[in-house]
C-alpha cells in the first residue's frame, strides 16, 4: 500500500513576518488649492515679497521656500506677476522687472 504524503502549511509567524516586510507604495499628498482671483492675488503678493526681500533672481523652489508656500502656489503667483509685467525670467531664475 502507498503512503499518502502530507504537506504542512507554513507557520503563521512566517506569513506575518512576510506581510510586515512588504512596503506599501508611498501615496503623494494632494493639496487642494482654491483658484480664484483673490487667492491667486495673495500668492502673487507672497511671491513678490519674497523676490523683493531676496533682491536677486530666485528659482521657483527658492521662491516657494522663501514665501512659505508650495511650488504650485508659487507658479500661480508668478503667472499673475508675469501677466502684469512685474517679474522677468533671467539666467539665474526669476527676478523683479
Amino acid at each position: 500500500m502507498a503512503e499518502k504524503k502530507t504537506t504542512k502549511a507554513a507557520p503563521k509567524a512566517t506569513t506575518k513576518a512576510a506581510a510586515k516586510t512588504t512596503k506599501k507604495a508611498a501615496t503623494p499628498k494632494v493639496t487642494q488649492i482654491s483658484i480664484n482671483a483673490e487667492n491667486v492675488g495673495f500668492k502673487a503678493g507672497d511671491v513678490y515679497q519674497a523676490l523683493a526681500k531676496a533682491n536677486k533672481a530666485l528659482s521657483v523652489a527658492e521662491i516657494a521656500k522663501a514665501a512659505k508656500i508650495t511650488a504650485e502656489e508659487a507658479y500661480l503667483g508668478l503667472g499673475w506677476l508675469f501677466k502684469e509685467g512685474k517679474v522677468t525670467n533671467v539666467e539665474g531664475g526669476i527676478a523683479l522687472a
